[in-house]
């Protein structure tokens, strides 16, 4: 049993089984009993492992049990150590066969003997069986509690019994001392009975009894019993007394379990907490906030972390249970962002971990217990508080759970600064490790200016005086790693705030504000060794060159030029804020310097430099750095003409490569933008010569080539870590052929050959139907830029007249490309449009199988639109049709477009876009889909696909009928079985033609069945294999959806057999 220990669940479909072999030796009379004992001894196992909960409910409780359960344990003995399994097992199967819905007193009959002496009534040997066994030492005695919760309540013994058992229980709690370890025994017994019967009775039942139990056991003195089990029980009675009388004894037993959330034990404080949590449930809300308010007593610097801890767990159980009014939250956060860093010295050690866990259990409570209304004031300071614990908590528990809080507040609340980038970064697994939480995630963390100074407050504040060396070192180090973010506030504010520390009187102290001093300064100087430097020695020989310093020739400028490319080549040394700042400095400077000093008296270049120079910068591209790359790609693009004139073939091809994409440098995404701006800022720096040379000019050699690069990036939709990274490649690329064509367009415009302006537009409007915004708007911008640029016009724009009609001249600047609303409407229209036809519907399918609800609401319902309108027009819908299977052929297995696509494709069968082909038999546009579908997720295990999948109706991989998939449905063959056997009623039915209602909502599954023809048996046939898939979720997702099938297409199935096949659908747990 030892492996099902973490996964007990797994065995719920064996415990019938096992239990009925192992009661049948027992119930045999020829077993001997040591086997006897050893079967209850493996029940034992059994149920320790799942629990008693889950196990009682199986064992047979019939009438004939009762006799031979009561007269096994009228032979054991109470206190044989050996056996003491089969007593546990025997009560608990008592208290099973106790709810028989009869009256105990039929089973009497003759209370006479057949030797002439009175036998014990049955109610009566059951009672005195319970007594018997709550005072015994061993595991029956938590199994007769059980038996009593369950007897006791019963009507006939209640009527009869209950107040005289009540009265010995308290007798025996009266007279026992949990001081005697014989006392201790008997009063765990009593309160276990109680604890039990007042959970399962009746509130009516157990009212009259409950003031009298409370004043006993307030007699009893519990929270003063050094045993902290007695002192648990006393906390589950006092909470079940007083969800029996909420109102009359209120203040009685809120002031016990308040208590309660103070003792020293974590079990009665978490046992408190949840009382709290339930009794509280049932208060009126003026009650209910006085007990929060109550609460928030137990959060003072005289309280002890006890006290702390156990209002950390009864406030996370009010948040979880929706208990916390909003107008409490200005007085919870505070408290809760100091229990969060709750960390109390206790001579050369410190306790608080407790404190602060529980504290990371509120915030995960608070992300269920409000609205992200209301918790937006408090969203800055809360984040904050989770990431500082989360990355600089000393204890690894702690760093999981304040990241499992903040994961939770991603996903419920969704306002997080930058929630999905730091779990990305500081997930369960990654903040496992203190060093990387310390001196790499926490970097990474701070580079977001939301988090920044309150990560650098804590460090400065709470953990350089950590009395933990190893954690003021780390901090102190972390410290020297994050100063490049905020230099300044370092200098200003952090350094001068130090230095009083460092020769203050505490060791611990003065040891880590004297580390953080040397850490800081030494930071401070490496950035004002690299980055201040930078900026200052590219500013100055910028100035200097401006300034025509006569320095022509001079061996100064070799070391001017040397300088600018160390700033490129070290821009990793320096923060991302930083980055593009120094780049931008050291490509003004170097065109500053080329221009004033490279150039002789003829307008040239010395050839040797040129060379020199030219060949170094496009050897720096291949660099195994990023930054070198995008650094020295944006230096060449700031050459002026004369170091470009003969190589600028040289130069393009270099840039070029940095814009193709190798398994090596894909996350490259920064260079290969950089790469496409340079060639545009080339292009115009060489500018247009049609019949001049490669080498100098763009011109007809040259012109399809550049275009050919600028158009690859449009394509490029890499994703990392950090995202759609390969949005930034698209962005640049699109602002280049924008800029390179309207070059072209005022100087020589018979360079645009037309199948280019074609491609040109037809990507941009492709990124105009895409679903992120900040992009879409910009492919708007540039379409529209140059659809309506006359200057002179741009020639070879398909449809221009008809383009001009939907986006008029005067709209230009007021269509909000950015808004869903207005964009769809408008790029929709080009569906109609055969050039552009292809690439918008390529667009339109990521956008409206997106996720995002705005996009896909109005992207689907401007496609729906569209759709609409072509119904009366058979070739625009073939066409249509003809171009979508082209969409998917052409993106088979890329999910990035076929996983959004097959979503669309289920979306339009549901809302009756392809109603026309239904009437034809054998239409080849749903063959032709349903064999794209099938080969899409051929051999796939991504379950949004598979799900996708099945509304347009196909199958993966599929496992031979007839074969067990998995142990978890070897009942489910028998059933697809039938549904197989039902093969003629089904597959070979004779199907009428079916109108597709549009608002009915169930058409969305299985949607080809609606078309007719030979198709519909494949359809079938694919559906009895995918209720055989391997994945759950796959076959429980197809059983559902051909069951609504059924119930929209009736006509398709025999009636004879319907009924049967919708019973074997809903009934079997697929």
């Amino acid at each position: 049993m030892d492996k099902y220990q973490e996964q007990p669940h797994l065995l719920d479909r064996h415990l019938e089984g096992m239990m009925n072999s192992l009661l049948d030796i027992i119930r045999d009379s020829g077993s001997p009993p040591p086997l006897v004992h050893l079967a209850f001894k493996f029940l034992y196992i059994i149920t320790k492992v799942r629990g008693y909960k889950r196990f009682l409910p199986l064992f047979p409780h019939e009438v004939r049990d009762l006799q031979p359960v009561l007269d096994m344990l009228a032979k054991q003995n109470p206190r044989d150590p050996d056996t003491w399994e089969t007593r546990y097992m025997l009560l608990l199967w008592l208290s099973m066969i106790c709810l028989i819905p009869f009256d105990l007193a039929r089973f009497d009959g003759n209370l006479v003997s057949m030797e002439g002496q009175a036998r014990q009534p049955t109610m009566d040997r059951i009672l005195e069986i319970a007594k018997c066994y709550l005072v015994v030492s061993d595991k029956a005695r938590d199994a007769a509690a059980v038996l009593v919760s369950k007897f006791i309540v019963r009507p006939d013994v209640r009527q009869s019994r209950m107040a005289d058992f009540l009265d010995w229980v308290l007798s025996m709690l009266s007279k026992s001392s949990s001081q005697t370890m014989e006392g201790t025994v008997i009063v765990n017994g009593m309160l276990q009975a109680l604890a039990q019967l007042f959970k399962h009775g009746k509130r009516e039942d157990c009212l009259p009894y409950a003031a009298t139990v409370l004043k006993c056991l307030d007699n009893c003195k519990l929270s003063e019993s050094n045993q902290m089990v007695l002192r648990k029980l006393g906390m589950k009675l006092v909470q079940r007394l007083g969800l029996t009388f909420v109102k009359p004894k209120v203040a009685k037993w809120r002031s016990q379990l308040l208590i309660g959330l103070k003792d020293k034990d974590t079990i009665v404080r978490w046992s408190a907490a949840k009382g709290i949590g339930r009794i509280t449930g049932r208060l009126p809300k003026e009650l209910a906030d006085d007990v929060i308010g109550s609460l928030l007593d137990c959060f003072s610097f005289q309280e002890t972390d006890n006290a702390w801890h156990g209002g950390c767990l009864a406030l996370a159980e009010l948040g979880r249970r929706g208990l916390l009014l909003p107008s409490r939250i200005s007085d919870v956060v505070p408290v809760m962002l100091k229990a969060l860093t709750y960390d109390e010295k206790r001579g050369a050690c410190s306790v608080g971990s407790n404190v602060r866990d529980a504290a990371c259990y509120v915030c995960w409570a608070f992300a269920r217990a409000y609205e992200p209304a209301e918790l937006i004031p408090f969203i800055n300071h809360i984040s904050s508080a989770l990431v500082i614990a989360a990355v600089f908590d000393r204890d690894v528990n702690c760093r999981r759970a304040a990241s499992a809080a903040f994961q939770e507040n991603v996903g419920r609340q969704g306002t997080f600064p930058h929630g999905i980038d730091i779990l990305t970064a500081a997930d369960y697994f990654a903040v496992g490790n203190r060093v990387n939480c310390y001196l790499t995630i926490s970097v990474y963390i701070a580079g977001f200016p939301e988090y920044t100074q309150p990560m650098i407050d804590h460090l400065v504040n709470m953990k350089i005086n950590h009395w933990d060396g190893v954690i003021r070192e780390l901090s102190t180090k972390a410290l020297h790693n994050i100063t490049p973010q905020a230099p300044e506030y370092m200098a200003n504010v952090v350094l001068p705030r130090l230095l009083p520390l460092s020769v203050g009187s505490d060791l611990h102290t003065r040891h880590g504000a004297i580390l953080a001093c040397a850490e800081i300064t030494h930071a401070l100087w490496y950035l004002s060794c690299y980055q201040s430097y930078f900026l200052t020695v590219c500013t100055l020989i910028e100035k200097l060159s401006l300034s025509k310093m006569p320095f022509k020739g001079d061996p100064i400028i070799g070391g001017w030029q040397w300088l600018i490319n160390d700033s490129l080549r070290h821009l990793t040394l320096v923060s991302s804020g930083a980055r593009q700042h120094i780049k931008e400095c050291a490509v003004s400077a170097l065109a500053a310097l080329c221009n004033e000093f490279y150039i002789n008296e003829r307008g040239e270049a010395d050839p040797a430099l040129q060379d020199e120079l030219v060949t170094q910068y496009v050897s720096e591209l291949q660099n195994a750095e990023e930054m070198i790359r995008c650094g020295f790609s944006r230096a060449l693009g700031a050459l002026p003409r004369f170091l470009l004139k003969g190589r600028l073939q040289q130069v393009l091809e270099g840039l070029k490569k940095v814009t193709q994409i190798s398994p090596e440098d894909v996350s490259f995404a920064e260079s290969r933008r950089d790469a496409l701006i340079a060639i545009a800022k080339v292009c115009q720096t060489v500018g247009v010569k049609g019949d001049g040379s490669q080498e100098e000019y763009v011109c007809r050699d040259n012109v399809d080539q550049i275009y050919a690069t600028l158009l690859t990036g449009v394509t490029d939709y890499t994703t990392d870590s950090r995202g759609d990274v390969g949005g930034w490649v698209r962005e640049a690329a699109m602002t280049s052929l924008m800029e390179v064509t309207l070059l072209l367009v005022q100087n020589e415009a018979e360079l645009i050959n037309a199948n280019i302006c074609k491609q040109i537009m037809c990507w941009l409007a492709q990124q105009s139907a895409e679903k992120i915004d900040k992009f879409r708007a910009h492919a708007g911008s540039v379409f529209l830029t140059l659809l309506h640029f006359d200057h002179p016009p741009v020639p070879h724009i398909p449809h221009r007249e008809e383009l001009e009609r939907i986006f008029p001249r005067s709209e230009k600047e007021t269509l909000n490309w950015n808004a869903a609303s207005e964009a769809f409407p408008r790029i929709t229209q080009l569906l109609g449009l055969p050039s552009y036809q292809y690439h918008v519907l390529l667009g339109l399918s990521v956008s409206v199988g997106g996720l995002t609800e705005t996009t896909l609401r109005y992207s689907a319902q401007s496609l729906f639109d569209y759709m609409k309108k072509i119904q009366s027009d058979p070739s625009a819908l073939e066409s249509f049709c003809e171009t979508l299977l082209k969409v998917f052929e052409d993106n088979l297995r890329n999910d990035r477009v076929s996983v959004p696509l097959l979503t669309m494709l289920d979306q339009m069968l549901a809302n009756g876009c392809f109603d026309m082909f239904t009437e034809q038999e054998n239409h080849p546009f749903p063959v032709k889909l349903f064999t794209l579908c099938k080969e899409e997720i051929k051999r796939s295990k991504d379950i949004r696909k598979l799900r996708s999948s099945i509304g347009v109706d196909i199958t993966p991989t599929f496992v031979p009928v007839g074969t067990t998939c998995g142990s978890s449905i070897s009942h489910q063959d028998l059933r697809v079985s039938f549904l197989l056997s039902s093969w003629d009623c089904l597959g070979q039915h004779s199907f009428p033609s079916l109108a597709f209602d549009q608002d009915t909502s169930s058409s969305r599954f299985c949607g080809l069945i609606q078309f007719q023809g030979d198709m519909r048996e494949k359809i079938f046939f694919q559906l009895f294999l995918l209720l055989c898939h391997p994945f759950p979720i796959v076959r429980k997702t197809t059983a559902s959806q051909v069951y609504e099938m059924l119930l929209t297409y009736g006509d398709v199935v025999d009636v004879a057999v319907l009924e049967q096949v919708m019973a074997i659908l809903s009934d079997t747990n697929w």
